[in-house]
């Protein structure tokens, strides 16, 4: 039986992200790239081209759009874009039961040593007494604190109430400006922008004459490729939304 050939379109193909997506999906056996769509152009386009899963990396103001778009068109969603905050979320949950056989995926981070980052840090979580996030990613990015970063704090967190561990211990009461960071489920997150940088995750975990750090750097965006195209191999066998690529992955 010859191999399935994926009939893929890319959404903010011009971009950083979206051109790298446009050469890993050129260059992968199994994918045929239909449609490379900018700003602007009309999503018609995909419904023509007969595109069966569809990678969204634009910007938040038009992703949600876009996404529905291509559920209601029953083509799978791949999303790197941010942005995709609680209410999103619900509402795409509300529209993906409205087309069963769809599914979604939207991956805070793409790259394998990212996500494998978070599951060890959430392990280790449980076995010290305080943990700390710091990001740090290019100038351009338009969200702080990143995806990343939250989504390793909510799962840092979960995994510490699960195994009955408190907040980290912090006896600040003046914080100018927030100084000590972001606070998401509890954990205080740091966000830095430097020209240089892609994008990295440092989690800090300490305990009384210990720290472990944990840490994964993106130098170039093809580093999220490989994660690109697990998510399009797989978003159809996962109908509904998946957040994660660590849905994907046997972990």
């Amino acid at each position: 039986m010859s191999e399935k050939i994926w009939k893929v379109a890319v959404l903010g193909a011009a971009g950083r992200m979206g051109s790298e997506a446009v050469k890993a999906v050129n260059t992968a056996a199994d994918m045929d790239l239909v449609a490379a769509l900018g700003r602007g152009d009309d999503l018609q386009q995909l419904v023509d081209a007969g595109a069966e899963v569809v990678i969204d990396l634009t910007v938040p103001s038009s992703s949600e759009e876009n996404v529905r778009f291509a559920v209601e068109h029953g083509m799978h969603a791949v999303v790197g874009t941010t942005g995709w905050d609680e209410q999103k979320q619900a509402r795409l949950r509300d529209l993906l039961a409205e087309h069963p056989g769809v599914g979604v995926l939207i991956a805070p981070n793409f790259a394998i040593g990212s996500i494998l980052a978070t599951e060890f840090a959430a392990k280790a979580a449980q076995y010290f007494d305080s943990v700390e996030i710091i990001e740090i990613h290019h100038p351009n990015k338009v969200d702080a604190p990143s995806g990343t970063a939250v989504h390793t704090a909510r799962k840092v967190a979960a995994a510490r109430a699960a195994a009955g561990v408190g907040e980290s211990p912090d006896a600040t009461e003046v914080d100018t400006d927030h100084s000590r960071g972001a606070k998401v489920d509890g954990i205080s997150v740091h966000a830095v922008r430097l020209r240089g940088m892609v994008a990295h995750q440092e989690i800090l975990l300490g305990d009384p004459g210990q720290l472990l750090t944990i840490r994964h750097d993106s130098f170039d965006r093809a580093s999220f490729m490989p994660g690109v195209l697990l998510g399009v191999r797989e978003v159809a066998a996962h109908p509904g939304l998946s957040v994660g690529l660590d849905a994907f992955m046997e972990l």
